[in-house]
């Protein structure tokens, strides 16, 4: 125990060195992933998809890139997105270099539409999906989503939302937009709640180092956010919940794992693409720990318009 508190003590230190991403609005989060994805580093390590991995037990043993195409599809079915017809219009929000979107156009026929803040996401997106696929993308807020209402026949959205600060009115923007008997997939990193116990002192130091190292608001609780999404005036009725923690929970770990694997990606990319992935070291392993004993969680939630 006493290893562990100063190995998050040390960690904790070697973040306070580096100028924080803390965030200061829409633009602070867009910046941080034109930046990142300028950067190469995350897609050059990580392949197409920036969230985490799924796996069917923590010993598992699977390439990082496939757990990430797996976490994709397995949403998909727990959602009941599957069940959809081919042409349905999906609107993938925080669609980053559109790795989910090529999934659900190529491997489900869906029509469509990724959406995020990063005019840099948008361009490599476009760059990394085939002209014959249905697929585009946009830079938009989820706040403030230009179409008319029940516009689409699903809504998908993976770790997006802890860049928001407006839980409510991103889960009343992703309702609106979603048709009647529609489908609402969503995959999130979330605290735990405050009803299961106050945070001590040193979860409030690491939960706002997970906050302001990656520009994040804010994170909502899992029981918290569906909550949002029954409150919403938009709301179809009920909003299913699970945890996926333990099946997401390797990805922290496969994350620093692939600098080890593929190092020449590193050297490639030069000395500041090197620092960089050195920086993000320990907020991936504090990601660890928090995820690891509680004071994280990973929810999904799904729902019919």
């Amino acid at each position: 125990m006493i290893f562990f508190i100063n190995l998050i003590l040390f960690l904790l230190l070697f973040l306070w060195l580096f100028k924080n991403r803390k965030y200061q609005s829409s633009r602070s989060v867009s910046s941080s992933y034109d930046d990142w994805t300028k950067d190469q580093l995350l897609e050059r390590l990580w392949g197409e998809h920036i969230h985490l991995g799924y796996y069917s037990n923590p010993k598992e043993k699977k390439d990082f890139r496939q757990a990430k195409v797996d976490f994709v599809h397995n949403l998909v079915h727990w959602s009941g997105m599957d069940k959809l017809p081919k042409g349905s219009r999906i609107i993938d929000i925080g669609c980053g270099i559109g790795g989910s979107s090529r999934i659900l156009a190529k491997d489900y026929g869906f029509d469509v539409l990724g959406i995020t803040i990063s005019a840099e996401q948008v361009k490599r997106a476009i760059q990394l999906t085939p002209s014959n696929l249905a697929c585009r993308y946009e830079v938009m807020n989820a706040l403030d989503l230009k179409f008319k209402d029940g516009s689409f026949d699903g809504v998908w959205s993976v770790e997006a939302g802890p860049h928001i600060l407006e839980k409510q009115l991103y889960a009343d923007q992703m309702l609106r937009v979603l048709r009647p008997g529609g489908v609402l997939a969503i995959a999130d990193w979330n605290r735990r709640d405050y009803k299961f116990g106050e945070y001590n002192f040193l979860e409030k130091i690491i939960m706002k180092q997970l906050l302001d190292q990656w520009s994040h608001p804010e994170f909502a609780s899992i029981e918290g956010f569906q909550e949002n999404l029954l409150n919403s005036n938009y709301c179809g009725g009920r909003v299913d919940i699970n945890d996926w923690t333990k099946f997401t929970l390797p990805s922290w770990n496969e994350s620093i794992l692939e600098g080890i694997r593929r190092p020449n990606i590193l050297f490639e990319l030069g000395p500041k693409s090197f620092l960089n992935g050195i920086r993000e070291i320990p907020t991936i392993l504090l990601m660890r720990w928090a995820f690891g004993s509680g004071l994280m969680r990973f929810g999904v939630f799904r729902s019919r318009g």
